[in-house]
């Protein structure tokens, strides 16, 4: 019979797995910065093994389920379901594999984080930096004026002096709507921790931390992608308001002239300089901006597969769409994805699984905001405030993109999601 206890009591590497684990969870950001995604997928299988003997060889180890873990393993019943269903079975099964190592990464930090809170603060630090780091080259790249590497930015109506030069830091594939996406990703967590420092009375790491958010909002700016503009604005609404909780009351001068002094930048960033000014516009310019009115197509089209697939969907996987789209596109316009997360969702999985997926998401914001609102423990609202807010940034982003699907935001997202699991229950 199988002794958990003995094997674990005459075992070092067991006794001390989780440091095994955590450093292999900070290297899952640092190579998202610069490697591909097979290679980024091997570290997070790796946790998840590590993971998978923890809980088979630790006496006392199990596997619980929050109210938004049954969400969100009912969202990958059905995706599996999807896939046994799907008429191309060989592709979809790749984009299950996807799907199946984000989940499981995921429930593999919330089992790490329930016996190490303590280690919140090293891992959205590590996400901080590398996003500060991926800043700093995205400044220094808006310097030097690369040469377009996206086709989706129309300049039929711009003066070539007003054309924006599009930055895309080190992410592969470079794209400036994934570089765009993943500050915005990250934005919260190196504002948050300006802060964490502050709470610490540590003055000086929370000037730098300021100065980084800085440098990151610029960069935003830089990448020209419209949908991250508009997640960063969603972005420094939930921040107003969740700092508004323990500043209003005793700092209110101070704190409206810090939020009107950072409008009032952002407002004369849009209005003064002519490349973003009318980057920005163009979100409004409807058909008149090619770009808007490739993904209006692109929407019909993926709206005409969910009503011909709309209970079981056609496969995850962004190939297994690909070949599907290709019945239902317009001349002209081929697409990789729906452009759009939750249509791609439902396209992909079906009705159920789209249903799901946002239980999930809703389940997981009550929890956070509960927390937030009737904690008393400042250093864990933070915390919890960061990935609310990152995870709302991103699922705004979602509405005209699918870079989210992409691992570099993939493995950051579900981090944030069991930093709030792990705070916001007892397990």
């Amino acid at each position: 019979m199988f002794n958990r206890a003995y094997l674990y009591e005459n075992s070092l590497f067991l006794q001390n797995i989780d440091k095994f684990i955590l450093p292999l969870i900070l290297l899952t950001f640092v190579v998202s910065t610069f490697m591909n995604s097979d290679t980024i997928g091997f570290f997070a299988l790796i946790i998840m093994f590590l993971t998978f003997v923890k809980l088979i060889a630790t006496p006392n180890e199990k596997l619980t389920f929050s109210h938004p873990e049954i969400w969100l393993v009912a969202y990958f019943m059905f995706v599996l379901i999807s896939l046994c269903g799907s008429t191309l079975f060989a592709l979809s099964l790749k984009g299950f594999f996807k799907t199946f190592v984000y989940i499981g990464y995921y429930f593999s930090i919330a089992i790490y984080l329930k016996n190490n809170k303590s280690k919140i603060p090293i891992i959205l630090g590590t996400i901080a930096i590398c996003t500060s780091i991926e800043a700093l080259i995205g400044c220094f790249q808006s310097t030097l004026h690369l040469d377009a590497i996206s086709t989706w930015q129309d300049t039929s109506r711009l003066n070539p002096e007003d054309v924006l030069s599009r930055v895309y830091g080190t992410l592969k594939p470079f794209n400036p709507n994934l570089f765009g996406g993943y500050l915005v990703c990250g934005l919260p967590a190196v504002i948050g921790s300006a802060f964490y420092f502050f709470n610490k009375r540590n003055i000086k790491f929370s000037a730098i931390s300021i100065v980084a958010s800085l440098l990151t909002i610029y960069a935003i700016l830089q990448t020209g992608c419209r949908g991250a503009y508009l997640a960063m604005l969603l972005i420094f609404a939930c921040i107003f308001i969740v700092t508004a909780k323990f500043f209003w009351k005793s700092y209110k001068k101070i704190y409206l002239s810090i939020i009107g002094t950072a409008i009032g930048t952002f407002v004369m960033g849009i209005t003064f300089v002519n490349a973003l000014r009318l980057r920005f516009l163009s979100i409004f310019a409807m058909r008149g901006d090619s770009s808007n009115s490739f993904r209006f197509n692109v929407y019909n089209s993926s709206l005409q597969m969910f009503k011909d697939n709309w209970l079981l969907g056609i496969g995850v996987g962004n190939k297994n769409f690909r070949e599907i789209y290709g019945l239902y596109m317009k001349t002209g316009f081929d697409a990789l994805s729906a452009y759009n997360i939750y249509l791609e969702t439902a396209v992909e999985s079906g009705i159920f699984a789209l249903i799901a997926f946002l239980g999930f998401l809703f389940s997981l914001s009550y929890n956070g905001v509960k927390y937030v609102l009737n904690s008393k423990d400042i250093e864990n609202i933070i915390f919890v405030s960061i990935c609310l807010v990152a995870i709302w940034g991103v699922m705004f982003h979602g509405l005209v993109d699918t870079i989210y699907f992409r691992p570099q935001l993939q493995f950051i997202f579900w981090t944030y999601a069991s930093v709030i699991t792990c705070l916001c229950k007892n397990r």
